[in-house]
């Protein structure tokens, strides 16, 4: 979907952007070496840099909790 009609930025890019790292919507923007123009996208490129960090988040975390060996795992192995 098409969020930023003078940049032509979509919500594949917030999301890329925000893997890569951003957290502000500037950030979003430089990530594709654009900044807003017109500023009707402002309010839906926050909304979708919020929902992707937290996906973000929750996509990390779960890798986090797979990584870290269960309590049975630790006493099987002692």
């Amino acid at each position: 979907m098409v969020v930023c009609s003078c940049n032509r930025l979509t919500h594949v890019d917030v999301e890329t952007a925000v893997a890569g790292g951003a957290t502000h919507p500037r950030e979003v923007y430089a990530a594709r070496g654009c900044r807003a123009q017109c500023g009707n996208c402002v309010q839906g490129v926050v909304c979708l840099l919020r929902e992707a960090r937290k996906k973000h988040q929750l996509a990390h975390e779960a890798a986090a909790r797979q990584a870290m060996p269960v309590e049975s795992d630790i006493a099987l192995s002692a």
